[in-house]
């Protein structure tokens, strides 16, 4: 069995981290270099790196923001934000990204999946749903949860994984940034309906909580405003999945 993974998001607008709840009344986190340094120094595992705007203004993630990001780490590094085609995946490859997440576009075209999953390889590829439970089910909204989708969130995942997704960045809308936990009955709906990595975002309030969604099946869980608060470290975050049985990495 793998390891657990322990990530740290930065969100981008400006060229500056950014967070709030629910995807909305963003407020202002720091420098994304010196925030990526300090979460790799605490022992973070990967750092994914999300342009909030870049799907709303029709760009691509911040180039030059994800440059400068790449270079100062040496742990994995996700980015996602605007991408529209196959060319948006390789200037993000080459621009220092280890693994591009698709979500907007690939609801709209999900041939890109295949598409990019053929070119660069299904490691390189992450859907991100971002999900919101509606009644008896979980649906999605795109565009920066602006815009509801009449799609059912656990299909899709089962579907992006057909198509050539080889992880799954589940966010639930309803926790983002509310510190209550993670959805953990979003997230054993979608474990049990993919074969790849499902990474846990939105919701994080503890180190307990990230333990909490790792026993329900997360592959890795996800915190922004929690580290970004000094709320907990990674590092704090470990020993407490090591102390309830987890294994997670050194």
């Amino acid at each position: 069995m793998l390891a657990k993974r322990i990530i740290a998001c930065l969100d981008i607008r400006d060229g500056r981290v950014v967070k709030g709840q629910r995807f909305a009344n963003l407020r202002e986190a720091g420098d994304p270099v010196e925030r990526a340094r300090r979460y790799r120094d605490d022992g973070v595992d990967e750092i994914v790196v999300l342009d909030v705007s870049a799907t709303l203004e029709s760009r691509l993630a911040n180039l030059r923001t994800i440059e400068s990001i790449s270079t100062a780490l040496d742990v994995p590094l996700t980015v996602g934000g605007g991408v529209r085609g196959i060319g948006d995946v390789a200037r993000l490859l080459d621009a220092g990204a280890d693994k591009v997440a698709i979500n907007s576009a690939a609801l709209e075209q999900p041939a890109l999946l295949a598409q990019a999953a053929s070119r660069f390889g299904s490691q390189c590829i992450v859907i991100s749903i971002d999900a919101y439970r509606s009644g008896e089910r979980y649906a999605i909204a795109t565009h920066s949860a602006t815009r509801p989708q009449a799609r059912d969130a656990v299909t899709w995942a089962r579907e992006a994984q057909e198509f050539g997704a080889g992880e799954v960045l589940l966010t639930s809308i309803d926790r983002d940034g509310g510190r209550e936990g993670f959805d953990l009955d979003l997230v054993r709906a979608v474990r049990g309906n993919v074969n790849v990595p499902v990474v846990a975002s939105g919701g994080a309030s503890d180190a307990q909580s990230f333990a909490d969604v790792l026993e329900a099946g997360a592959d890795a869980a996800l915190g922004a405003s929690i580290f970004h608060d000094d709320d907990a470290r990674p590092r704090d975050v470990k020993d407490v999945c090591r102390a309830r049985g987890l294994e997670v990495r050194a």
